[in-house]
């Protein structure tokens, strides 16, 4: 059966629910709330809702909670829990979904390129959100089977500016609304919002290595993460690092899934960050190694660093990686 099958009853559930529809509550929350939170929120020429956290405002851990909720549609939690001795007892980001295929990659994943211009003036980010799911850009919402319906759109962009016009009407063209329609949350890697809602993809970043591996979508059917929440650095690279290695060296997924029980322990092995040949390093200085340019990684380095599957199927559970409080303590400079 194919991920995207529409014989799959998870699928048929799925096209019944709108990740926009869900977060806009969430939206509205959040804009209420903006003051409480050090948000700002403005307007942009023509009508979208742009929402600073962290730019010229200092935004903060609570409000990061808030937006990585929206950004996985409505369809996940996330909490603050103290974290074990593993971590050296690091605060964590604990985030949890029911429907982890649709809240992660349908949704919270950045799998969207958004640029303008040229140069140093050059507008580019990658945005994450359920307005992907109205665009639909990528090619995998082909495999998802999955189309999002919606009146309103919400995207959450990590930069340190706002969008230009012309980002802004090519989203609202794509997403088939107005511009007064789309709101955009904008989170800054350096800052306590951007710091939060990046460790929040900790689950995200085990689902698109699923995905990546080939294991069937329509096989998992429950997930829970955990990550230390970093401290932010005083630069983007050093914060890039950090959010980086918060998972790779201190992420703990578990997925329950409904799968031989072979191709359960195949995925715990192969699942875990340590299982890349680029794995070892902070990040930040991989990223050094290859010149900055991102594309010369491993795409399997971006995982978690421990993992559980636990195979519903048979009752059977099977455990891949650890996580590493040396390296963890390195690059958060403790």
């Amino acid at each position: 059966m194919s991920n995207g099958d529409s014989t799959d009853p998870q699928a048929e559930a799925l096209s019944q629910t709108s990740v926009n529809a869900l977060a806009a509550v969430q939206v509205a929350a959040l804009v209420q709330a903006a003051a409480a939170l050090r948000l700002q929120v403005s307007k942009s020429e023509s009508g979208a809702v742009i929402v600073d956290a962290g730019i010229d405002v200092p935004g903060g851990i609570e409000a990061g909670r808030r937006i990585a909720q929206i950004c996985m549609g409505g369809l996940g939690t996330v909490a603050f829990v103290p974290g074990d001795a593993q971590v050296r007892g690091l605060s964590c980001v604990q985030v949890h979904s029911t429907d982890p295929v649709l809240a992660c990659l349908a949704s919270q994943y950045a799998g969207w390129s958004l640029s303008h211009g040229e140069g140093k003036a050059k507008f580019q980010a990658l945005a994450s959100g359920p307005g992907r799911a109205l665009a639909r850009r990528e090619p995998l919402f082909d495999e998802l089977g999955y189309a999002d319906r919606a009146d309103s759109a919400v995207f959450v962009l990590e930069v340190d500016r706002e969008p230009p016009a012309p980002i802004v009407d090519k989203v609202a063209r794509d997403c088939g609304l107005p511009a007064e329609r789309i709101t955009f949350i904008l989170t800054p890697t350096r800052s306590l919002a951007g710091t939060t809602q990046i460790v929040a993809r900790v689950l995200e970043v085990a689902l698109h290595k699923v995905h990546a591996l080939g294991f069937p979508l329509h096989g998992i059917v429950d997930g829970i993460g955990t990550a230390p929440l970093p401290p932010p650095a005083h630069d983007f690279l050093d914060a890039m690092g950090r959010t980086n290695d918060a998972i790779l060296f201190g992420g703990k997924v578990t997925l329950f899934v409904n799968a031989k029980d072979d191709d359960a322990q195949q995925l715990a092995s192969q699942l875990p960050a340590c299982a890349s040949r680029d794995y070892g390093k902070p990040f930040a200085q991989t990223f050094k190694d290859y010149q900055f340019d991102f594309y010369k990684i491993d795409p399997m380095l971006f995982a978690p660093a421990e993992v559980i599957v636990c195979n519903l199927a048979s009752g059977k559970s099977f455990a891949g990686g650890a996580r590493d409080a040396p390296r963890l303590q390195d690059s958060f400079g403790i």
